[in-house]
């Protein structure tokens, strides 16, 4: 974990909301000049603090109308096994998000799909085939009550 101050605070709060800021409106907003900003901004990106720039897509608007978790329970729980399972969930573009977990089940996946029949393939076809799987249990997402990625910046002490 890197020190961050106010400054690098004000800077990643910023970026958080709009990150195609030009690096003078970012300065503006930090209270920088523009060679200061630029040069924390650049501190931030090579510390990994900054993991990256994208654009957010609405998965509705694609046609994406299935958002599902997923989980997984593996066959056995050897490295060998764990590593043909991450493997697959990594070739997989529908899982957007993959955690190993404690409790019942071995992994939780995220998965965002263009119907049921989708879920359906995934689990059926893909999923449960597999050798490292064992059980594979679904849930629909019935509504988004709130999504994010944002960091709690304020829970931050700056340095």
């Amino acid at each position: 974990m890197i020190s961050v101050d106010a400054f690098d605070l004000r800077i990643l709060g910023a970026l958080q909301d709009d990150g195609r800021l030009t690096n003078q409106e970012l300065a503006d907003l930090a209270g920088l000049s523009a060679s200061q900003c630029s040069r924390r901004r650049m501190r931030l990106e090579e510390e990994k603090v900054i993991a990256g720039y994208h654009a957010d897509l609405s998965s509705e608007a694609l046609g994406f109308g299935v958002i599902a978790f997923i989980q997984v329970g593996l066959a056995t729980h050897s490295p060998d096994n764990s590593k043909r399972f991450r493997a697959l969930v990594n070739r997989i573009d529908e899982i957007q998000e993959a955690y190993s977990l404690t409790g019942d089940a071995d992994y939780v996946l995220k998965a965002v799909l263009r119907d049921l029949k989708g879920l359906s393939n995934l689990v059926n076809d893909v999923l449960m085939p597999h050798q490292s799987v064992a059980h594979v249990r679904s849930s629909i997402v019935l509504d988004r009550l709130k999504e994010s990625s944002r960091l709690p910046l304020r829970e931050i002490k700056a340095g």
